[in-house]
């Protein structure tokens, strides 16, 4: 998995101290931003976290380049619906030899790990023969209309994976590109930080954090699962383990 902030909203700390100044300002944003020192920046700001004071935080996003996932993975991450996503499309992309995300149960058991990749390349043998069946109809049905050659081939090739693509599994790897805002984020992170949230989903979640306090260390002070923020809300699902995402979290900030 490999995770990196490839761009952020420039001193997202402070733009978001400003944000919130202004609701009580007589004066204008950027006349805000003048007269606040990093220390005050950092003074307002850890009042503002510790109140929970949302809002102003959504003036500040974050774009994460994410490779090294699987497909299953991929579909969690959409389902935060207030962020953006690109994803690395089958239907455009052949994947002469796709990779895959080997689950780290599997990994450890050699006989699942033996099952599991002789399904891997049943999978890709299956995509290749499929692909060259219906490339050669496909190819042939271009020609009869008029293409050239070279627009037959690309033109059929394209539609041959794109049908293709559909024996491929869940550990099907793919590559993204995220844009949340950080309240957004503040969201993500509270639900899969959490030891209940699916491990692959979880160490994301993870390799973001560790991205984004090293630019917001303020703003992501608390950040992480409910737990870590106060007490559990997951009630008779708590995994009763907060020891594990502080022990994380407290990782990171001693690696930064």
């Amino acid at each position: 998995m490999r995770v990196k902030l490839i761009a952020h909203t420039d001193n997202p700390d402070k733009v978001v101290s400003m944000a919130a100044k202004l609701c009580y300002s007589p004066v204008g944003a950027e006349s805000i931003g003048e007269g606040l020192s990093p220390q005050e920046v950092e003074k307002f700001l850890g009042i503002l976290v510790s109140m929970g004071h949302e809002s102003p935080i959504e003036h500040v996003s974050f774009t994460f380049s994410i490779e090294g996932i699987s497909r299953a993975c991929s579909h969690q991450v959409v389902r935060h619906r207030i962020a953006s996503f690109s994803q690395q499309s089958q239907r455009y992309v052949k994947l002469s030899q796709f990779e895959y995300i080997v689950p780290p149960q599997i990994e450890a058991n050699e006989e699942a790990k033996s099952i599991f990749l002789k399904a891997m390349e049943a999978d890709q043998k299956a995509y290749d023969e499929i692909v060259e069946k219906l490339y050669e109809k496909n190819y042939a049905e271009f020609i009869k209309q008029g293409m050239s050659e070279k627009k037959a081939a690309s033109a059929a090739e394209k539609v041959s994976i794109e049908d293709a693509r559909y024996v491929f599994p869940n550990a099907c790897e793919t590559k993204m590109v995220v844009s949340m805002n950080a309240r957004s984020l503040m969201n993500f992170f509270t639900h899969r930080c959490c030891e209940r949230a699916q491990w692959e989903i979880r160490d994301l979640a993870f390799e973001m954090l560790r991205e984004v306090k090293s630019v917001a260390p303020i703003l992501f002070k608390n950040a992480g699962p409910s737990c870590y923020k106060g007490s559990c809300k997951e009630g008779a699902m708590s995994c009763k383990r907060p020891d594990i995402p502080k022990s994380k979290i407290e990782a990171i900030e001693a690696s930064l």
